[in-house]
């Protein structure tokens, strides 16, 4: 594929979820226990808070990543998703949870409540993809519209396509290993996100079974400069298409 052709779609990526800083409040989510993870050194992806739709197609948006911020306003949206709100409006609600691998083969469904006073905890670096369960993807559109009425997604889109929401929670560390998809925003409400991203022609070294976290323990450090992906952590309010 010729440069200047690539579609975001083809980027290979992983990302993992840290704790919130604490600065712009947690919504009740941070948890004590390990699982914390330092940010990137220097962030490789340029943000912009002041881009037009038409920079973005030409761009961005079929060349290289970029974070966008200060775009929308969905500080009533992050306070509906505190801990104490979503349980008092969904706890009985039954989730899918999926594996934390590659594929994410597994699912189990179980009520709201209960994944968020049981499971929802810091990665286990020594688990394996298979035996972690998170909540992330697999929504009931309906039953959680009241919630989504309320989010403002970024305002620019690409011809041909069509928006559907994606919400998730997972605990600190937490993260599928890297994977391909089709053209998507992705906006933290709490807490932080650390990406890892490969443009499409190089095939980053990973286990489809191994978590991020044991990736970046394991496979990381050992990486020459030129193997090294795109890095950044974005925080709540900030969105990476």
């Amino acid at each position: 594929m010729a440069p200047g052709s690539r579609l975001l779609a083809l980027w290979a990526l992983a990302a993992l979820v840290l704790p919130s800083s604490g600065e712009e409040g947690d919504g009740g989510w941070r948890r004590g226990g390990p699982g914390a993870v330092a940010e990137e050194e220097r962030c490789g992806v340029e943000r912009r808070a002041d881009l037009t739709y038409a920079d973005f197609v030409q761009h961005y948006a079929f060349v290289r990543p970029v974070i966008l911020q200060g775009l929308t306003d969905n500080s009533r949206f992050r306070a509906l998703c505190s801990r104490e709100r979503l349980l008092a409006s969904f706890g009985d609600r039954v989730v899918r949870l999926s594996t934390a691998n590659t594929y994410s083969y597994r699912k189990v469904d179980l009520p709201f409540q209960e994944y968020v006073e049981q499971l929802l905890h810091p990665q286990d670096p020594g688990s394996l993809g298979n035996d972690t369960l998170y909540f992330f993807g697999d929504n009931n559109l309906t039953e959680w519209a009241s919630l989504f009425r309320h989010y403002s997604p970024p305002p620019f889109g690409l011809p041909g396509t069509a928006p559907a929401y994606s919400f998730g929670i997972a605990g600190a560390g937490s993260g599928v290993p890297f994977h391909w998809h089709g053209p998507g925003y992705s906006e933290v409400i709490y807490g932080r996100k650390r990406w890892f991203l490969y443009p499409p022609e190089k095939t980053p070294e990973f286990h489809p079974n191994k978590t991020t976290l044991a990736w970046l323990r394991d496979t990381y450090p050992a990486l020459p400069p030129s193997a090294r992906p795109l890095e950044c952590t974005i925080r709540a309010g900030a969105v990476l298409p």
